[in-house]
């Protein structure tokens, strides 16, 4: 059995916004881990329109005040998505280069720290928004940047010697997350796709290393 005290670490796909349950993924991936018998308790510090930069402020504190103690403690982070938005007629939140820079901070911090899995971003519903609109950009403009950050991120991961889970390449094409972005908001699923990310995550053998 394992014993394992997490916080989870990001921006909203970590909150479960949308989610008529009020769960998201990580309390559906710790409910399965309990299931299993193993002691896993999840502290979430997600926030939720975070970018990097914002998470880079917080995360230290916030995760040693809570995984002070006895009991085993690891990290899970969850980011990205909100550097890749236009916000306030600019056309990033955060600039590609200005998030990797900062979510190798975040992460190398981390894993010098405590274990760590670093969970990508994951695709969002091709709608354009008015910002978008008025830099003429394409109405998928948000999952072209993602899907050039994601592997980005991995590539980082790698350097760092943490798992990466690269979010944007299981989900892109799956119709089954398609469907629930359609019945929450465009940028975080319904209930259904938030145990869709359980399930891939929970078969992850960066996961499973963390249990068996």
């Amino acid at each position: 059995m394992t014993k394992l005290r997490i916080c989870f670490v990001g921006d909203a796909i970590l909150r479960g916004v949308d989610d008529t349950i009020h769960l998201g993924w990580p309390e559906r991936l710790c409910t399965a881990a309990r299931k299993e018998g193993h002691e896993v308790t999840l502290r979430n510090l997600a926030v939720r329109r975070q970018t990097t930069a914002e998470i880079a402020k917080r995360w230290s504190a916030e995760c040693e005040a809570r995984l002070a103690g006895d009991t085993p403690g690891a990290l899970i982070f969850a980011f990205g998505v909100n550097d890749m938005a236009c916000d306030a007629g600019a056309l990033f939140r955060a600039s590609p280069a200005r998030s990797e820079i900062t979510a190798r901070k975040i992460i190398g911090e981390a894993a010098a720290w405590k274990p760590v899995l670093w969970i990508g971003p994951a695709p969002v519903a091709a709608r354009i928004t008015a910002e978008a609109a008025a830099h003429g950009l394409e109405p998928d403009y948000h999952n072209k940047r993602l899907a050039m950050l994601a592997p980005a991120y991995g590539s980082i991961a790698e350097d760092l010697g943490v798992p990466f889970l690269d979010l944007y390449a299981a989900l892109a094409a799956d119709r089954r997350w398609a469907r629930s972005l359609e019945a929450g908001d465009g940028v975080y699923p319904d209930g259904d796709g938030y145990g869709l990310i359980a399930e891939i995550i929970g078969q992850w053998p960066a996961w499973r290393s963390w249990l068996d």
